[in-house]
């Protein structure tokens, strides 16, 4: 099992700069590359990645760049196409490969060799990179595994991170816990669940919407190319990662709870695509960022030796959880009143729908419960989140 560590790093002015730079012999790398694929008749990545001593030879500046960063463009500009291919093969849009500017350009990566972590007695540990000095960084946790790559990555908002791969041959024990949950994603409520638990959708995009126009306005009155724009595009991209931050967090906790008090949690496969393109609250869809919550469980899951059931979403809300009996509701409606006298929230009831298609099985008589926390001690400070917005 391979698992990545992201830590932040706190470089120099001229570590900085160096850093930058090799972003740009990267950049520079990638697209000679992609000229030198545009050539052949047929596509060969050997050929291709022995073409870069020769690139070494006509630009000297690529013999101060570790030879195996250099390489990985070469990996990446591959795995590039094979993506392109697939989708082509599943039936959707795909243009062609094309240049990338520094804009566009944000990791380099070492792989398998040229990298080490000195530990040090001080607050910050140092990152060896070859061909660079040691970076400072904190290492707020300690790696498992053997570690196999490391990734330098530059955000936005002038950050740098670096994401550490370590492959791990930890088995995996299946969890002796035999609660089973089904969840219901909303946007009234971010979740409710099978045992009648209700967390509120936090919304951090409309919260900080005002702040974020007002960046955007700022940004957009600066003279292009002049510093105060580049200060300002700085600021602007600080309000969109605080909020990307935010939800992380929020996302982390919540499914944090359930992979800590569930062996089987089952969720909805949403096309989120296109309930976007037919929704006019497209906007709190994408905030709600569904599909990596369900992603986070996944991963959380697999490591807790828990399940995660993905189950058809098609008619868990109109469907009656007791009886089948189909009761159609407008979005508006919030209760479920069946005719063989189960009446619930219609949350509550489709989460009930979710859990029984992942059982396969039906679900005993059951009386919606009174709403209350999760039976951990984070998941109150989870609702709470939800509630105050934190």
């Amino acid at each position: 099992m391979v698992r990545t560590y992201k830590f932040r790093l706190y470089p120099t002015k001229p570590q900085e700069e160096r850093l930058l730079w090799t972003l740009e012999q990267c950049c520079f790398t990638y697209n000679k590359l992609l000229e030198g694929l545009q050539q052949q008749d047929r596509h060969n990545p050997n050929e291709l990645q022995r073409s870069l001593l020769a690139l070494k030879e006509q630009y000297p500046m690529l013999k101060d760049v570790y030879s195996k960063v250099l390489q990985h463009e070469n990996y990446r500009l591959f795995s590039n196409l094979r993506s392109l291919a697939q989708r082509k093969k599943d039936g959707k849009k795909a243009g062609r490969l094309r240049f990338k500017n520094g804009r566009s350009f944000k990791t380099f990566t070492y792989n398998q060799s040229g990298f080490k972590i000195i530990k040090n007695e001080l607050r910050y540990d140092k990152l060896h990179l070859a061909k660079m000095d040691d970076i400072p960084f904190i290492m707020h946790r300690n790696i498992d595994g053997v570690i196999k790559q490391v990734t330098i990555k530059h955000y936005p908002s002038g950050k740098w991170f670096a994401l550490i791969a370590a492959e791990t041959k930890k088995e995996l024990v299946k969890t002796q816990n035999t609660k089973s949950v089904g969840i219901d994603l909303g946007l009234m409520n971010y979740v409710a669940d099978s045992d009648g638990h209700r967390v509120g959708h936090p919304k951090r995009f409309e919260r900080s919407l005002l702040k974020l126009k007002k960046a955007q306005r700022k940004l957009s009155r600066k003279k292009k190319g002049s510093k105060n724009r580049r200060k300002q595009k700085i600021k602007a991209a600080r309000v969109h990662e605080k909020i990307v931050s935010q939800r992380n967090d929020f996302l982390h906790k919540l499914s944090r709870c359930y992979v800590n008090n569930y062996g089987l949690i089952a969720v909805e496969d949403l096309n989120i695509h296109d309930l976007v393109k037919l929704s006019y609250n497209a906007r709190n869809m994408m905030d709600a960022s569904w599909s990596k919550f369900v992603q986070m469980l996944c991963f959380k899951a697999e490591s807790a030796g828990c399940t995660v059931v993905k189950v058809e979403p098609r008619g868990t809300t109109q469907q009656c959880s007791q009886c089948g009996t189909i009761v159609p509701k407008k979005l508006w409606d919030r209760m479920h009143s069946c005719a063989c006298g189960f009446q619930a929230d219609r949350d509550y009831n489709a989460a009930l729908n979710i859990l029984k298609r992942a059982l396969g099985q039906e679900l005993p008589e059951v009386t919606p419960v009174e709403i209350e926390p999760l039976p951990s001690s984070k998941a109150s400070l989870v609702v709470e989140a939800g509630r105050s917005g934190l």
